[in-house]
């Protein structure tokens, strides 16, 4: 479990820590935010194996949080609530929670379901295939003749966007909506230079194109 990494989203800095300590001497690599914003942005920067996320949170709330989560990542999500209704439990595994806990709880019963979504994670293979190129969501990188391409996370989305509809041309606005789930700046440069990062590392490992540029649109994958 020293490779399992957990982002604790929680404002209330007693339970954050409670939880934080616990998992802690358990074996687990804990990292802690304090409101959805920050969670979010922790999210962006790095790769997490499981989030615990609060549902009443200053700001942004856990739900719009949690909705944000799932447009990029089907990472295994427990929320925490105060709610306990029947519409409430029904709305938050709707939205996209894969359990959920109701304060006050035994934290003996959340190190239990932290097991469980893990092992159900851990059996997951979403990994998509082009040519001799597979992308693995499990590592964010792509692997061509076993070696791994050490992409970046933006790297990594813009070619997961790129293999999921091979045969479709992407303009530069709509890969910078998907990499960085942000408004196209209009900046050239960024998209340009990803892409040429990507074809070198793509390029090390053999000499057949992958990314095709399509002059005044954008890019595809190559045929």
């Amino acid at each position: 479990m020293e490779n399992t990494n957990i982002l604790i989203i929680e404002d209330n800095n007693d339970i954050n820590e409670m939880i934080y300590n616990y998992l802690n001497k358990n074996g687990f690599k804990c990292y802690q935010a304090y409101s959805g914003t920050e969670g979010l942005l922790y999210c962006k920067n790095d790769n997490y194996d499981l989030i615990i996320l609060d549902l009443m949170l200053p700001g942004m709330d856990g739900k719009s949080v949690l909705v944000k989560i799932r447009e990029k990542s089907d990472i295994p999500v427990i929320v925490l609530t105060a709610k306990d209704s029947l519409n409430s439990k029904v709305e938050i595994l709707e939205i996209g929670a894969d359990d959920y806990l109701c304060k006050p709880f035994e934290l003996e019963e959340l190190l239990a379901r932290i097991h469980v979504q893990l092992r159900k994670s851990n059996k997951k293979t979403n990994n998509m295939t082009f040519k001799k190129l597979t992308l693995d969501n499990q590592i964010y990188d792509a692997i061509i003749n076993n070696q791994p391409l050490q992409l970046t996370r933006h790297e990594y989305y813009i070619l997961e966007l790129l293999i999921k509809n091979p045969k479709r041309v992407f303009t530069k606005q709509e890969i910078y909506a998907y990499a960085w789930n942000d408004d196209y700046l209009s900046d050239d440069k960024t998209i340009n230079v990803h892409i040429s990062n990507i074809r070198k590392k793509i390029s090390k490992q053999t000499d057949e194109d992958y990314i095709k540029t399509v002059w005044g649109i954008g890019f595809k994958m190559a045929e």
